[in-house]
């Protein structure tokens, strides 16, 4: 697959035991690896919205989106342009600070990438830092010269652009709902 690149899934699902288990399921089925995947629920308890990045080529981001609105817990499915879409991911850092001197440099560091010290130790800084992945990725690479104690990273959350969103008309969705009042 020559043409694969980095996409965004975004997906409505009720919230309910076991949804994450069948949405995890068709993307092993199908043979993609999941790169980065988001569960949190939405401003409606009962919905949770999942934000899973693959490796794909259109053909194949398609086949797969239409695979997703098939499952019957998922009410909405929509694949994110990068062009029209906002990516984030939470790091946390915990990094060593064994002096002052230590301290300070990292700190100035944290404050260019527009990071947070959110706790403070004799010998450790912890940094919360909110961004794209390239970004993150430098920060990362900046402070392990000071020696990296733990690494935790939320996965991509995204979110369109302007006026956009996944319960408009644009997601859709009516046409594969066929499969899902069948029984």
């Amino acid at each position: 697959m020559e043409d694969e690149t980095r996409r965004s899934i975004s997906v409505l699902v009720n919230n309910e035991a076991g949804v994450l288990s069948q949405v995890s399921r068709l993307f092993s089925r199908k043979g993609y690896n999941i790169e980065s995947l988001a569960v949190g629920t939405t401003d409606d308890p009962v919905v949770s919205r999942i934000t899973i990045e693959i490796m794909a080529d259109d053909p194949h981001i398609e086949l797969i989106c239409n695979q997703l609105r098939k499952l019957i817990p998922v009410r909405s499915v929509k694949m994110l342009k990068p062009e029209n879409s906002i990516r984030r991911e939470l790091v946390l850092l915990k990094v060593l600070a064994i002096d002052a001197g230590a301290s300070d440099r990292i700190i100035q560091i944290a404050n260019i990438f527009r990071a947070s010290i959110i706790d403070v130790s004799p010998t450790t800084l912890t940094i919360a830092l909110i961004g794209e992945e390239s970004k993150n990725e430098a920060i990362v690479d900046l402070v392990s010269q000071f020696g990296i104690l733990e690494l935790v990273r939320t996965g991509m959350v995204a979110i369109e652009r302007g006026t956009d969103t996944i319960y408009d008309a644009t997601k859709e969705k009516g046409e594969f709902d066929y499969g899902k009042n069948v029984l």
